[in-house]
């Protein structure tokens, strides 16, 4: 991408300090997200997908390197940025409305009636906001969580596995849904995903990891019949199963690279 991206990483390096040493989780990692753009980040598990995604959020701050949003330096979280996670995390005492509205009220931001209704309508959720979250099921739950996100119209939408959680109707449904509001309202995104299907039909963009320390490894971009399509109907056109197959491949190859027990990453004697 050029300067005109919304979203970056500019080597950056990231270490965790724990009881058992220090962990470097990634390293010299370059990213860039586009105006509009939707990139989904797959890998195994403690390639630093997760990691990346705080890092633009401004939840950690980079060992080395920075994040930058619209060119500016992230130094903490914003309501620029929303965020979406696996749990929806609803407050059990509040009304579905009071939910979708309480980053607003926090941000000190007025609460219009008409928007937070409009929203709920607009999710499919209409009638809701008097509801409480144990009235809903998850999937109506999730949908609560992305109107909340979207109350603040952030310019950049983060989401960390949102769907892993549902079962595959009501998956596939929120992932057009989802897919559908973004591009509508003209959102850049990025989605952390252990599911390589999902990254396909959503994407504009695909960037595999590989860990040890977290690093791309590959990126695939999505032709455009297809990141056009909508999840539902991608899966069902003829170059999908080719993209899915191709994203696979770069996967197993991961776990192929890593080094045999004992080893470090030249093939030499590990000290471990």
């Amino acid at each position: 991408m050029t300067d005109q991206s919304v979203l970056r990483l500019e080597q950056v390096s990231h270490v965790y300090v724990g009881d058992q040493g220090a962990h470097l989780v990634l390293e010299n990692f370059n990213l860039s997200v586009g105006q509009g753009e939707f990139v989904s980040l797959v890998g195994p598990s403690g390639c630093g997908k997760t990691t990346a995604l705080s890092l633009l959020a401004g939840l950690l701050v980079p060992t080395s390197g920075r994040a930058l949003l619209n060119g500016a330096r992230v130094t903490g979280p914003s309501m620029k940025v929303g965020y979406m996670l696996q749990q929806d995390y609803l407050f059990p005492w509040r009304t579905i409305y009071d939910n979708v509205a309480i980053g607003l009220e926090i941000a000190g931001y007025d609460v219009r009636p008409a928007r937070i209704d409009g929203l709920l309508e607009e999710l499919g959720l209409p009638g809701a906001g008097k509801r409480y979250p144990h009235e809903l099921s998850g999937g109506m739950r999730q949908r609560v969580a992305l109107a909340r996100m979207l109350a603040a119209d952030p310019d950049v939408m983060l989401l960390d596995e949102p769907f892993s959680a549902l079962d595959m109707h009501i998956k596939l449904q929120l992932e057009q849904l989802v897919h559908d509001t973004l591009r509508r309202r003209g959102k850049t995104a990025v989605l952390v995903t252990h599911d390589l299907a999902e990254a396909a039909a959503m994407s504009d963009r695909v960037i595999v990891l590989a860990r040890n320390p977290g690093r791309i490894r590959f990126e695939l971009v999505v032709p455009e019949a297809l990141s056009s399509a909508g999840p539902l109907e991608a899966r069902r056109l003829p170059g999908f199963q080719e993209i899915f197959d191709r994203l696979w491949a770069e996967l197993e190859q991961v776990d192929a690279d890593l080094p045999a027990a004992g080893e470090d990453r030249k093939g030499g004697s590990s000290r471990e």
